[in-house]
């Protein structure tokens, strides 16, 4: 299987506060992978290293290359929309489209055009006079154009309803994951992006607390729903989390649930957003937990 990203105990201080800690992981083709993590667990730093804007400690290849040795090549073959993307407010969408022809030798003006059909933006349209929605799926629709193998999306729909990011992710699913590109997503909307991703890597204060495709999610973490009268029992096994599942007390385990306490509930499958919350200790996670 070819592997677009191999990293090797990458690691990134911002002087004494440690960004990234130890992170080594593989990112083979036709891959679609959420990084989840809240604030500051480094997600964004790992990004910019990725696309070549820090340099870490230990090895790290993407495409075969090393991002900030070969950064021009890299950004060839690679896309990135990060969370601060802009789009200038003056241009009109065509304008957008040739500078983008002039700019990056394997985006196609033809393929934007075809994917800017799915939405409500015209080219004759100015950026100022879309909605941030509509910006969004036009950033998209550019990037999308580009023949990468490659795509990294940080916080790409920050800001907008529903059924803008809705309509974002299908179009990004439809048009341009194929089997053999990568994407990894950044978001903090981990109950929306479940069912578009076969991988999940959680960062939690800079280190890398599970990289596990979801296909074996359901293989080792299991959800415990029990009755009230057995939540001391279950405590005193001391599973990941305890949080209610479906108006029931329910417990995480990592593993099958203990001898002890397996008899006195029902096995029940863990969501990423329980799961996110059980491997990522927060003061208000610790809180909910008890």
């Amino acid at each position: 299987m070819n592997t677009l990203i191999e990293a090797k105990h990458l690691s990134i201080n911002y002087g004494r506060k440690a960004a990234l800690q130890d992170l080594s992981f593989t990112v083979p083709a036709g891959r679609v992978v959420g990084l989840l993590g809240h604030n500051g667990a480094g997600k964004t730093t790992l990004m910019k290293a990725l696309v070549g804007l820090k340099r870490p400690l230990g090895e790290l290849r993407v495409l075969g290359l090393d991002p900030h040795a070969s950064r021009s090549e890299l950004l060839t073959a690679l896309c990135y929309i990060p969370d601060v993307a802009v789009l200038p407010r003056w241009a009109r969408v065509s304008e957008l489209i040739t500078l983008m022809s002039g700019l990056q030798p394997r985006f196609s003006a033809d393929r934007a055009r075809q994917l800017l059909k799915r939405t409500s933006v015209a080219e004759n349209d100015r950026v100022k006079h879309l909605s941030k929605g509509m910006v969004t799926q036009l950033h998209l629709a550019l990037i999308a154009a580009i023949d990468a193998k490659l795509m990294i999306l940080d916080e790409p729909t920050l800001g907008l309803d529903v059924m803008s990011r809705k309509s974002f992710y299908e179009m990004l699913i439809d048009e341009w994951c194929d089997g053999e590109r990568s994407v990894i997503i950044s978001t903090h909307q981990v109950e929306e992006v479940e069912s578009l991703l076969s991988d999940v890597m959680m960062l939690d204060e800079g280190r890398l607390v599970l990289n596990i495709p979801l296909a074996e999610m359901d293989e080792r973490f299991v959800a415990l729903s029990h009755d009230a009268e057995a939540a001391e029992a279950v405590a005193a096994v001391h599973p990941l989390l305890r949080y209610r599942l479906q108006g029931r007390p329910a417990a995480l385990f990592d593993g099958v649930a203990p001898e002890a306490v397996a008899h006195l509930g029902q096995r029940m499958r863990p969501s990423l957003v329980d799961l996110f919350m059980a491997l990522t200790r927060k003061p208000e996670n610790e809180a909910r937990s008890a």
